[in-house]
Order: structure tokens, then sequence, then C-alpha cells
């Protein structure tokens, strides 16, 4: 970025002026701190905040429920039947695919194991998975446990993927070092789209490129990514990916996962564990004993889904349908920007920054590294009504979110953070 930026708060409250989503952030409920104000919220890459659309659009389903009961799902305002199917253009133009590449389902890790059941096959020759070293800990729990449930030791058939000596995160030649030295053997490659613990936004095209070209499957988790960064899902051919919606995508604690499935897939016949809801749309009330898939992602669904979790998915994607992914990642990048420059404003201080400063690998997130007392700083700035997260064993995640964050919220911050650095760093 090379916007000259200043210091103060009447330039960050400039900034807030010439925001064309300022807003935005009304359409949000934002908490209140300990002096009864608005909080800074800095956790969206954790949990969303709540649109204020989102009461309404349960409202909606709980009086359809009260007045029709079963009969809602053909007769609610909006019926039950395919409601999923509400969700599937915007979700599509969100993750860079076709409607029929893309489903709201289930939770993020069930997925990943429903797209591993059919995606990982391992051989003897070909068993090997690649991931980040530091990949969030329910991935490594779930590709560890498919590996041993093929019989295989995930102390040798996982590849970690580490950064160079002295560096916090990956570069993208390192990735694609390792995935063509080990390209005969590799059956998978399952990497975060952006890196929970660090932020580093990963090239995806160009590792879904070097694993096709050596044999391998690649899938993505995009928990981090969905509603984070532009996605093009289908023109970089990734096989399959799964993400939460109730980081970026606001749609509530534990609320309905979504997945993608590249079109070469739809019809192919891959292994898989099925449930009715994937079945064939004609001939699911038949109740026949045989599974017919739907074509496409949707032919992996389990059950019916969970309405009243579908309709905050469904006001929060309308809010991203409405702005643009390309708005929401020219502020994103803005707000990021600017909070590196007020940072950087304090050298030889105690902490540094691992997120890439590079505007290509980076997301809402940065991820501060406080040298000591990092846990006590960390409580000193929740005290004083900053809303962030702390990952063990010394990290402070901060992310400014488009759609209801502002400048002048990442100016109180960084105010924040080096008054409570310096109480700390002097009672140390």
């Amino acid at each position: 970025m090379t916007t000259q930026h200043q210091p103060t708060k009447e330039y960050a409250a400039k900034l807030d002026e010439a925001d064309p989503l300022r807003e935005y952030r009304s359409r949000f409920h934002i908490p209140k701190g300990p002096d009864g104000n608005d909080c800074i919220y800095l956790c969206g890459n954790s949990l969303g905040l709540q649109p204020k659309s989102t009461e309404q659009a349960l409202l909606q389903e709980l009086a359809d429920w009260r007045e029709f009961g079963v009969e809602g799902h053909f007769e609610a305002a909006n019926p039950w039947m395919p409601y999923h199917e509400l969700l599937t253009e915007q979700y599509a133009k969100l993750m860079g695919a076709h409607d029929h590449e893309v489903v709201a389902m289930n939770t993020l890790t069930v997925n990943l194991h429903l797209m591993m059941v059919s995606f990982y096959r391992p051989t003897d020759k070909r068993h090997k998975v690649v991931i980040e070293g530091s990949a969030f800990p329910s991935d490594q729990y779930a590709v560890k446990s498919q590996i041993e449930f093929h019989g295989y030791d995930p102390k040798e058939a996982l590849i970690e993927l580490s950064p160079r000596e002295g560096e916090d995160t990956l570069r993208t030649e390192d990735i694609q070092e390792v995935i063509r030295r080990h390209g005969e053997e590799i059956a998978l490659v399952m990497l975060g789209g952006v890196n929970y613990y660090t932020g580093q936004f990963f090239d995806l095209r160009s590792i879904t490129k070097v694993g096709h070209e050596v044999g391998a499957i690649v899938g993505f988790d995009l928990a981090h990514a969905a509603g984070n960064v532009p996605l093009q899902l289908h023109d970089w051919g990734v096989d399959f990916a799964c993400w939460c919606s109730y980081k970026y995508l606001n749609s509530g604690p534990g609320s309905v996962a979504g997945c993608f499935v590249h079109q070469r897939h739809a019809k192919t016949v891959r292994p898989r564990f099925a449930g009715w809801w994937g079945h064939d749309k004609e001939s699911r009330f038949k109740m026949g004993p045989d599974f017919h898939p739907i074509p496409g992602v949707e032919g992996w669904q389990l059950s019916n889904p969970p309405i009243l979790s579908l309709a905050a998915v469904k006001a929060s994607l309308e809010i991203f349908h409405e702005v643009g992914m390309e708005k929401l990642r020219e502020k994103s990048l803005l707000l990021t920007d600017y909070l590196l420059y007020l940072l950087d404003r304090h050298p030889g201080c105690p902490f540094r920054i691992m997120t890439p400063r590079e505007p290509e690998q980076r997301g809402c997130q940065l991820s501060i590294i406080v040298d000591r007392n990092g846990r006590e700083v960390f409580k000193a700035l929740t005290e004083a009504g900053v809303v962030c997260d702390w990952r063990e064993p010394d990290c402070i995640r901060i992310a400014a979110v488009p759609l209801y964050n502002s400048f002048q919220d990442v100016h109180r911050f960084q105010e924040i953070f080096f008054q409570t650095l310096e109480p700390v760093e002097a009672k140390s």
C-alpha cells in the first residue's frame, strides 16, 4: 500500500468519513465495553458480530413454525424443504464457484471428514498428506484420524510444513518444493486458506496447480478465508473446500457450515458417507433402499439442514451480496495497512507482527507476538474494552473487519495497546 497516513485521531475520523462502507457498521450489534460505550471489537476472526437483520430472519421462521407446523416445509414464507437453495447463488459468488459446486451443510470438521472419505483414497505407494505444521488442531485431529482409519501411521504419512529457521510464515516456493519432492507419495494436500495462528493467506491457486501436477487431490479449510479474502475456487481448480460461517460470515456461534466440490467431480462415482438429503430430489420421498446422489456437492448432504441456523446465514450473506467482496477487500487492506503504520511508529517496543506485510498474503487478521508478559498484555487490553483473542503460546490476534470496524477502532486499539505495554513492561 502506498497511502501516506497520519497518526492523529482526526485523520482516523477523516478516513471514516470518506469510507463508502461506513454505514454498514450501524447494521450490526456492537457489544458494550466496561465503560458502557461500544467496545473495540477486533475478534471477527473468532466470532463475527450479529447483523441486526438476523433477529427478524429467525422470528420469521419461528412464526412460520408456529402457524404452519410441519406444513412450513411448503407453506412458510421461505419454504423449508428447499431452504438451503436460497443460499446457493450468494455462496457461489462469494466463493468463486458455480451454483452446483456449493452447499450449506453440517459443521466444518464434519464436512472435512466427509470430503476425506471421498477424496483421501490412500494406497501403499501414495498415502501421504501435506498440512501446515501450525494447522488448527481440529484439522490435525481430523487428518491424523483419517490416516489411522486407513491403517497408516501419521508419524510416517503426515508431511507437516514448517517455516524456515528464524521465520514465522511459509514461503510459497517452499510449499511447492515439498509437494514436488514428495509428489509420488502424496495422496492429499490440505491446508488452511488463511492460517488461523499467523494470519497468512496462502497462494491457493499455485498450491492447487503444483498439487495436481504431482497427481494429488487438493482441498482447503477456508474457516479463516470465507468472507475475509477473495476466492476463485472453480477457476483455481480446487478439488474440495470446507468452511464455517460464524467467523467473518457472521452467522452465529456454531452455525451451519459450507462445502465446495469442483464440478469435474459432480458425477464421478466416489466412496462417500450417504444420507437421504443427498439423494436425488425427484425420488427422495419414494423411500427406496438404494442411494442415488444428487449431481454436484448437494449429493454429499446427509440430513435435512437446521432452518434456524440457515436463516442466520441467509441474513448475513444478503449483506455480503449487497456490498460485494471487491469493496470489502479494498477496505480490509486499508484497515490493516493503517494498523501496520500505527504499530510501526513505535520502534523498539517489545512486540513483533508475524503476519506477512504483503497485501496478497494477509486478510483482516494481524497476529502480534509480545516478547514478554503477553498474557498480561492481553488481559489488560480486555479490561480496557478491547475484544481480541489470545492463542497459545504467545499470540494476540487482531482482526479489523471491514463490515463493522472503523479506522477509529484501529486508532483507539493502538493507543490502548501501547498504554498497556508500558505498565506491564514497568512491572516486569
